[in-house]
């Protein structure tokens, strides 16, 4: 998911993307420890739009960017 994206989402579904973004990596990791991860490299990039999601969360929180209703 680029930040483009992200962006143009609403705060109520930047945080419910995020809820499922956490759980899908927790699904991942608990994959990861039995063997059957087919895809490792999702891992990584679940990481990474975890953190974009964070992100834009925290700079609607300080002000930086204002959020779409």
């Amino acid at each position: 998911m680029k930040i483009d994206e992200i962006v143009q989402l609403t705060e109520a579904e930047i945080k419910q993307r995020l809820d499922d973004s956490l759980e899908e990596m927790q699904n991942l990791r608990f994959q990861h420890a039995t063997h059957q991860l087919d895809n490792p490299l999702r891992l990584r990039i679940l990481r990474k739009d975890i953190a974009r999601l964070k992100t834009v969360l925290h700079e609607y929180e300080i002000g930086k960017r204002k959020p779409i209703s």
